[in-house]
């Protein structure tokens, strides 16, 4: 069985497409029949949120292998369009999507042709704007997923919790006591949520999401019969424990 895994997305639909070119060379080089895992964030900071929506959506529809995992970003806009006034308790700063500086909702918005004003209007627009199948679609991203080599989730988990579990918190927001931790959680957590500069194999975990929210590569590994991967353009890198 062979799997692929991409890191944050963050509104990069170009990046996304040539990761999927990627992908696509190495499968038929080895008999097609990968599956292919996104570990969340979709959305925000990037110039093109609803294409990536669009685009994952499409392939799904059209029955191509694709899991598509929800980050922390994912929930911003399907729930702003259903509890407008919703703060995600997973951020420190206690502020509202809309009025947070960096998080993104201005791109995501703008790609569905909706400008930022007060709370009451955007919400407004965005209801117009937004199609209601990428709001369902969005809400309804499951929040992991599970191979003979490796879990995939957007953050993490909780050490020593079993994955019936783990909350949605923590799935999708965990760095404290989940990036520190050394112990063997009995598989492969494979991640993104917390930028490394390159994919990065810690012994318990296995870091995917190298910064294409900020200008950085969008990374691709593969786990198959000949062991773990990173994806390049110049062919296959062999990942090893430290």
């Amino acid at each position: 069985m062979r799997t692929y895994a991409i890191g944050d997305i963050h509104g990069h639909l170009e990046l996304l497409k040539a990761a999927h070119n990627l992908i696509a060379r190495d499968d038929a080089a080895r008999g097609g029949g990968g599956t292919l895992v996104h570990v969340g964030d979709l959305l925000d900071r990037g110039p093109n949120s609803r294409g990536v929506v669009d685009y994952l959506m499409r392939g799904q529809s059209e029955g191509r292998p694709w899991v598509v995992l929800c980050g922390n970003h994912d929930r911003f806009l399907p729930r702003f369009a259903v509890q407008p006034e919703w703060i995600d308790p997973g951020l420190a700063s206690g502020r509202h999507w809309l009025d947070h500086d960096s998080l993104g909702a201005p791109e995501t918005l703008a790609s569905y042709g909706v400008e930022i004003r007060d709370h009451d209007r955007t919400r407004a627009d965005t209801l117009r704007a937004v199609p209601e199948a990428h709001l369902r679609w969005l809400a309804g991203l499951p929040l992991w997923h599970l191979i003979p080599q490796a879990l995939f989730v957007h953050a993490g988990i909780r050490p020593g919790v079993d994955l019936s579990r783990q909350t949605e918190h923590d799935l999708v927001w965990i760095r404290k006591g989940f990036l520190n931790d050394i112990t063997d959680h009995g598989i492969l957590v494979v991640h993104g949520h917390s930028p490394v500069q390159r994919v990065t194999h810690f012994g318990n975990r296995l870091a995917i999401d190298t910064g294409a929210a900020y200008g950085g590569p969008l990374s691709v590994v593969v786990f198959d019969e000949t062991g773990l991967h990173l994806l390049t353009e110049a062919g296959r890198e062999p990942i090893t424990a430290p």
